[in-house]
């Protein structure tokens, strides 16, 4: 079609441009609907995978916390051990009770850090094997989910590569049609399809009712759809009414 967007095209021409693109636009349709859910099933298994490295990647930094606090009790047990030791020592040398009781009370004091450091290994420890437990239910469940994503991948690229070709020209077609097509009116096009379930903005009357709702249209505005003198949508659905023979060029001639 070699004619360019103008207001001042005649209606049966932007009727058949707009037919015409519904017509592609429905292949393109088409093509999505035989890959189904597949795109929206892939990112959703991407999401998944991403969530369960990045919880996985949380459990190992809370381990590797928990060892740390580890080797640190481990730490204060030895130098509180150590104490004690100077402690011991020192007591054989006190020159009276009271000396011996601050020095016993030293000695008090740092058994108490070593049974709460141990308190504390034991808790870290016990947190450590829940953690690995519940980690390794996650590894295992990312191994899984990421073979349901290579196949669902595959079969996806299998679907794409199929339909590619016929969908690149299609796409190509619909921009070409869209270029003829004054804004108002696509923009009008556009937003019925977005609205209803089967993307058809443009319909034919078919046994004198709406292709897209079905519902009876009247005689008189079936005479004004044959005549393509102006543009006119369903009273019911909204869709943009065209005669079945429109790209034809058979259009009734009003007296």
């Amino acid at each position: 079609m070699s004619k360019t967007k103008t207001d001042e095209n005649p209606v049966e021409e932007k009727l058949k441009a707009l037919y015409e693109l519904q017509i592609i636009d429905s292949k393109i349709d088409k093509i999505k609907t035989v890959r189904g859910e597949l795109p929206l099933e892939v990112r959703d298994l991407e999401d998944l995978v991403a969530g369960l490295e990045t919880r996985i990647e949380k459990f190992n930094t809370e381990l590797q916390s928990f060892e740390d606090a580890i080797v640190e009790k481990r730490n204060v047990i030895k130098d509180a051990q150590a104490l004690i030791k100077k402690y011991q020592t020192q007591q054989g040398k006190v020159r009276n009770n009271r000396e011996y009781d601050s020095i016993t009370k030293e000695i008090e004091f740092q058994n108490l850090e070593i049974q709460l450091a141990e308190k504390r290994i034991k808790e870290f420890k016990a947190n450590i094997v829940a953690k690995k437990e519940i980690a390794e239910i996650s590894e295992q469940e990312l191994v899984d989910r990421k073979k349901d994503l290579k196949i669902k991948k595959k079969e996806l690229d299998e679907i794409v590569e199929e339909t590619e070709k016929e969908e690149t020209a299609l796409n190509k077609k619909s921009k070409a049609a869209e270029s003829i097509i004054e804004e108002r009116l696509l923009n009008a096009y556009k937003r019925i399809r977005s609205n209803v379930m089967n993307g058809l903005g443009v319909v034919t009357v078919e046994r004198d009712a709406c292709g897209g709702c079905f519902n009876r249209i009247p005689p008189q505005r079936h005479l004004d759809i044959k005549t393509h003198k102006k543009v006119i949508v369903c009273e019911h659905c909204g869709r943009i009414l065209v005669d079945a023979e429109i790209l034809t060029g058979k259009a009734v001639v009003k007296a």
